[in-house]
């Protein structure tokens, strides 16, 4: 038999803002009101002083290693317009900040987290999101997971899950494309490619052109866009939202972007990437380009700047005074966290504070005579 094509395939790259602020009339008009803009421009700029504070906490010791958004923030905020807060999940690493502060989450349990407080992984009822995921990877499975429950129950909810470019080299993240696509789940695998996996360049990691291909070996649609563009990224999600909801399956995004920090305040990225290259991706920031995209329309100017800067402020100092405020927990609220209806034996540990036989019995104690139960 003659040799045959079986397969073939293209991916879209979308920018509908670029760099220069030029922009795309024929995708973007009508995508994002004015107003909305101008409001979410406002976030990432709150987000990006938050990153700038928290930096100094961690230097200062009143925090430990964190991880900065800064550069990152367009992909964040783009997303999570098209999602429902309270109804749909977002399943977060550790680089989108403002996404889950859009879908309800209190600023102050991000401080919280990097500053060892349990408490802020106890993500509040009515916010559909999952603690943050440091481990590289293995949280797309709970997106893959949450999604199939979601589909069992016949919602219309959809699941968002980040991850950066190296976590697309884990066995995790192809076990979840897998399980995602082959049960059409309604889940969306939104990648932040940063071209860094902590200090390993994206060529070193991986040999594919593009990350988004990836998803082409699992059968699910996938499209790559400037990840610093919020109308492009927000372009990209709504159509991969409608998919979900309408039960054609799982989608991939992949963001180009470029974070502007270190990996973690753990980190020196000086030692491995090049300065120039950091000096181009400065130019391609996106709250630069938002702030074009708003005075080329008379919607921002320097006193609104102003204001904002000062507004933030105050937000960010909120924040830092109630994650530094809070009581310390009471150490049996372990116990009571673990447990919807906690057991006898557990019970006795909890109020004895004492663990084995002597929390069961804590009345052999000092062991005062033969006598007493071991």
């Amino acid at each position: 038999m003659p040799k045959k094509t079986v397969y073939q395939a293209s991916i879209e790259y979308v920018s509908i803002l670029d760099e220069n602020a030029e922009f795309d009339e024929s995708l973007g008009k009508g995508l994002i009101a004015d107003e909305v803009v101008v409001d979410s421009y406002e976030r990432m700029a709150v987000c990006r002083h938050l990153d700038e504070v928290a930096f100094k906490l961690q230097r200062s010791g009143r925090m430990g290693t964190y991880p900065q958004n800064k550069g990152q923030e367009a992909a964040a905020v783009g997303t999570a317009l098209s999602l429902r807060p309270g109804r749909d999940w977002v399943v977060p690493c550790y680089r989108e900040n403002a996404a889950l502060f859009m879908m309800g989450l209190p600023m102050h349990y991000i401080l919280l987290y990097w500053m060892g407080d349990e408490r802020g992984s106890q993500i509040p009822e009515n916010v559909k999101m999952t603690p943050l995921s440091v481990p590289i990877g293995t949280h797309m499975l709970h997106a893959a997971g949450i999604g199939y429950a979601e589909k069992i129950r016949k919602t219309d909810n959809v699941v968002a899950t980040y991850f950066g470019d190296g976590a697309t080299s884990e066995g995790d993240f192809h076990e979840a494309m897998n399980f995602a696509s082959v049960l059409q789940t309604p889940t969306i695998f939104v990648n932040q490619n940063n071209s860094w996996a902590i200090s390993v360049p994206r060529s070193k990691q991986m040999h594919s052109e593009t990350v988004a291909q990836k998803a082409l070996a699992y059968g699910m649609p996938t499209i790559r866009c400037d990840g610093n563009d919020i109308f492009a990224v927000k372009y990209c999600m709504d159509e991969a939202v409608k998919r979900a909801r309408s039960g054609g399956g799982p989608s991939f995004i992949e963001c180009v972007t470029y974070r502007l920090g270190d990996h973690t305040t753990a980190d020196d990225a000086r030692r491995y990437r090049d300065p120039k290259e950091v000096e181009a991706w400065l130019a391609r920031d996106p709250l630069i380009r938002t702030r074009k995209y708003l005075e080329a329309r008379k919607l921002w100017d320097d006193d609104k700047e102003t204001t904002l800067k000062e507004r933030a402020k105050k937000i960010v100092k909120e924040v830092v005074a109630t994650a530094e405020g809070i009581d310390k927990p009471d150490v049996a609220s372990i116990f009571d966290a673990m447990y919807a209806n906690i057991p006898e034996e557990v019970r006795l540990q909890r109020d004895t504070m004492r663990t084995s036989s002597l929390g069961k019995y804590p009345e052999q104690v000092g062991l005062k005579g033969t006598t007493q139960r071991v």
